[in-house]
């Protein structure tokens, strides 16, 4: 997973081809059909690997009181940061999506792993926000998430602006979810 990874990243998903992977891995090509169905197969596990990352993250810095800020500050501006190897993830993640887009049976297999992050990123929130409703905290998840990653598009293309405007709209959107 790990040699598919760094391919998807440097390469994009489409450009990294199965053999790619089995060679940059050292494995066969057998190897790669006894453990997945297809180079689909293996991005979604890779999705479900990074789902679990950012989750685990959001959730450290929830509840990482130390600091004095809201919780929710916290969370908003861990997704607001980006490594270099985040923005890269986000382009063959993107990538795959449009894929899946144009793929129904592939559509149908990313959709629950979507869901999952944005119910996760729901129950973190409903865990900071105790007057949030259920609804309230799933439409706040999306809604970050759909900041998220249109902010992140917008910098990868305009560069510093978009940057600046991700500094402008979290402590809007941080200070409507908390006064709402």
């Amino acid at each position: 997973m790990s040699s598919a990874r760094a391919l998807f990243i440097e390469r994009g998903y489409h450009a990294t081809s199965i053999s790619d992977i089995c060679g940059h891995a050292g494995l066969t090509r057998g190897a790669f059909y006894s453990n997945y169905r297809s180079k689909e197969d293996l991005f979604l596990a890779l999705y479900d690997t990074e789902t679990d990352r950012i989750l685990a993250n959001l959730e450290r810095v929830a509840h990482n009181d130390a600091d004095g800020r809201h919780p929710a500050a916290r969370v908003l501006e861990l997704l607001a940061e980006r490594r270099r190897d985040d923005e890269q993830w986000f382009l063959a993640s993107m990538e795959f999506t449009l894929h899946a887009g144009r793929n129904p049976d592939i559509a149908v297999e990313l959709a629950p792993r979507e869901d999952r992050l944005n119910a996760g990123l729901a129950q973190i929130l409903a865990d900071l926000l105790h007057d949030a409703t259920a609804d309230d905290c799933r439409d706040i998840a999306m809604l970050v998430t759909a900041l998220h990653e249109g902010i992140t598009a917008q910098e990868i293309i305009h560069g510093a602006p978009a940057a600046a405007f991700r500094e402008r709209i979290i402590p809007r959107v941080l200070n409507a979810i908390t006064t709402a």
